[in-house]
């Protein structure tokens, strides 16, 4: 199965159905273009201590196309986009191309398996040819540094694939997005958009992440011992925000658990968290008084063996906490984690240990990086599609994206899942057309294993 000249396919192999776990392809003219690669994390049994296995899509069928594929597109740095290259890049053999963050970011899991591929650092903005393929790089809001929509243009028709997106005026880190950028592509005339989902059945826009900054630092400042903020170490712009509350709040910041140190690291070799963001080498912070503490721990999904699970065991290496001190979750709690999290509340209030949790906060103390209603129906007014095909979510997400796109003038929509090939020419969808599954990686052992 080849797309011809006068095809313009999109076919997810993952992402479409589900939350997490994105590895989408695009084919024209006997050629692939693949954008994003990712995994998601399952727990292997129902043992709340249970190590959470690393998944991700099955790649045969693209792989055993190998040759025909121009290249891979990593859109930002978070792991259910990009977890999966180092695992699967010895089955594509493609170059990498991704902005200057992300290239950071995989590089380091590309040489702790000894992998030498090719990672081309692209410049937010910029237009190259990959292939039949002429792709652009939109700068867009996220959770994260340098997160581009990509705008891939054929012989065949032109596609906006908004990869993960929020609209954020104030994003901290990085520039608010251009809103010309978008309501442009409407006069070029776009064939389909390949839409964000997450928070579709969530009324009204998401919360900027200039916004969090009171709310942490009135927290902080109304705790008397150490303070531990618990969020994703890949949210580069929660670190800058927790780094200036540790600056006015008077508190050395202290960083708790791997991912989270060498995603600072990657994000000040590419220019960013220069200012207020001074942390004291973990062997130090056992030396701190309790009301000169900031932390930032990993595991605010009760991962076991993350930072956080640690603390809450007091089996932690650098710091113990005690009666009196303040754990925050600054980060909401993804469904099917809540029996994990609850645990490591219990946990910590059975120390009387302060805990203070996102979703139950009246201040905001986490801001989502996914476009919620409103901002949905805005991004479908400016670029005015022909089609609409909601991706990265449940069923219901979708449905609901559809939904929006309709109601703001997108005459049509297509919801399908992983497997479904996606006529972006004739607008027309064809069921189960390639075989999906997914592999496993085995720690252990150090391979890959078919579910």
């Amino acid at each position: 199965m080849q797309p011809t000249q006068k095809d313009f396919w999109f076919l997810p192999l993952g992402g479409c159905g589900e939350i997490g776990m994105n590895l989408n392809l695009f084919g024209h003219a006997g050629k692939w273009l693949m954008v994003d690669c990712g995994v998601t994390f399952e727990k292997v049994n129902d043992s709340p201590a249970a190590r959470n296995r690393v998944e991700m899509s099955d790649p045969n069928f693209i792989a055993n196309r190998s040759e025909s594929l121009v290249g891979l597109i990593a859109t930002h740095a978070h792991e259910d986009h990009i977890g999966a290259i180092a695992h699967l890049w010895d089955q594509l053999r493609c170059p990498i191309y991704t902005t200057p963050f992300t290239r950071n970011v995989i590089l380091r899991k590309l040489r702790e398996k000894r992998i030498d591929a090719p990672v081309i650092t692209v410049i937010e903005g910029e237009q190259i040819e990959l292939g039949p393929f002429t792709v652009k790089w939109l700068p867009i809001t996220h959770s994260t540094p340098e997160t581009n929509a990509l705008l891939i243009t054929t012989a065949a028709g032109k596609v906006l694939h908004t990869a993960d997106w929020k609209l954020d005026s104030a994003p901290i880190v990085g520039a608010a997005i251009n809103s010309g950028d978008y309501q442009r592509l409407a006069q070029a005339g776009i064939d389909a958009v390949v839409c964000d989902s997450t928070n579709a059945t969530v009324t009204g826009h998401s919360v900027s992440e200039s916004e969090l900054f009171e709310g942490l630092l009135k927290t902080v400042q109304q705790s008397s011992g150490r303070v531990v903020v618990a969020c994703f170490a890949s949210n580069i712009a929660r670190m800058q925000t927790l780094g200036n509350v540790a600056h006015v709040a008077r508190r050395h910041l202290g960083l708790l658990g791997r991912s989270m140190q060498r995603m600072v690291s990657s994000a000040r070799a590419a220019g960013y968290l220069k200012e207020n963001f001074n942390v004291v080498d973990n062997f130090d912070l056992g030396y701190l008084l309790p009301e000169e503490l900031l932390a930032v721990a990993t595991g605010s999904q009760g991962e076991a063996g993350a930072a956080l699970h640690r603390l809450a065991a007091d089996t932690h290496p650098d710091i113990n906490l005690a009666a009196g001190d303040h754990v925050i979750f600054s980060a909401k709690t993804i469904p099917g984690n809540e029996r994990e999290v609850e645990g490591l509340i219990r946990a910590f209030e059975a120390r009387n240990i302060r805990v203070t949790h996102a979703d139950a906060s009246k201040i905001p103390l986490h801001a989502s990086g996914h476009p919620c209603a409103e901002e949905l129906a805005t991004m479908y007014r400016w670029v005015q599609p022909k089609l609409a095909i909601p991706v990265h979510g449940e069923a219901r997400h979708m449905q609901a994206n559809a939904a929006i796109a309709s109601a703001n003038g997108v005459p049509n929509q297509l919801v399908g899942e992983n497997g479904d090939l996606f006529d972006l020419v004739n607008a027309s969808l064809q069921q189960a057309s390639v075989k999906v599954g997914r592999l496993w990686f085995d720690e252990d052992r150090k391979v890959l294993k078919q579910i």
